[in-house]
């Protein structure tokens, strides 16, 4: 006795219905047809788009995949790897690029939460610098290896001042400078926003140094405007949640395909 065929070979949906079972318009269909978010479609004779339940996963990964902002290009490019090989038919691949991006996930947050303790001893005083001479930016720019450019934004966009030398206006960094700027640039280098670390440092220069962890990852109601950076933890942790969703749908499609050919 011959198996049914497999819904994924017999059974075939319009535009309007993968549009439907997502909850899209169906010009968003077409455009990630056109963008190759989804397999070639077949033509039926009288023109219209075949799609079949190949179509149907992806568009539900694609949906996933773009939903929301992404934490910085890496984490993004890496999404968009699952999509790729999800294209290609490929699910046994885009599973094993899932797993990969909640382990790129996990490194971000190890690494937000690392600079968040370096910024907590900071405050206590045993991250401090202690002694040595007053150094000129580019004695700074080599020492932190950041360039002059960046010094100076920092310095421009608020997040620190920098005594200058009275005769010639040359800037001198000594210890609490040269604090400050490692503790700026390991949170810069972690993901978080200039505005996150002002925000921060402002709070700080008053004298409160309560919930800075919270402090850096709640954007003030005058920043009506904000990216992800500049709430970076909670950005992170809504990331790992959608990595554990696409890891989710991924290994339901496999087992879907699996039940379908007996």
């Amino acid at each position: 006795m011959s198996k049914n065929p497999s819904p994924y070979l017999t059974r075939y949906y319009k535009t309007s219905d993968l549009a439907r079972a997502v909850g899209v318009h169906e010009n968003t269909v077409r455009r990630y047809v056109d963008w190759g978010l989804l397999p070639p479609v077949e033509r039926a004779p009288n023109g219209y788009r075949r799609f079949t339940q190949r179509h149907l996963d992806c568009l539900r990964l694609d949906r996933l995949v773009m939903g929301g902002d992404y934490p910085g290009r890496s984490i993004r490019q890496s999404a968009f790897l699952v999509i790729q090989s999800a294209v290609k038919d490929d699910w046994g691949g885009a599973l094993e690029l899932s797993y990969n991006h909640l382990a790129l996930v996990h490194a971000e947050q190890a690494q937000a939460n690392a600079a968040v303790e370096l910024l907590e001893r900071w405050v206590q005083g045993s991250g401090a610098e202690t002694g040595g001479k007053l150094l000129r930016i580019g004695e700074v720019s080599k020492l932190l290896g950041v360039s002059h450019d960046v010094l100076r934004n920092w310095e421009r966009n608020g997040l620190l001042e920098v005594p200058r030398q009275e005769n010639n206006a040359y800037r001198l960094y000594g210890p609490n400078e040269i604090s400050r700027l490692r503790v700026i640039r390991m949170l810069a280098k972690a993901g978080y926003s200039l505005m996150a670390i002002l925000r921060m440092l402002l709070q700080l220069d008053r004298g409160d140094t309560r919930n800075l962890r919270k402090v850096l990852d709640t954007p003030q109601p005058d920043e009506d405007v904000y990216m992800a950076s500049d709430r970076w933890l909670s950005t992170l942790v809504a990331e790992e949640k959608r990595a554990r969703e696409m890891i989710t749908l991924t290994e339901s499609v496999i087992q879907s395909r699996l039940d379908a050919h007996g």
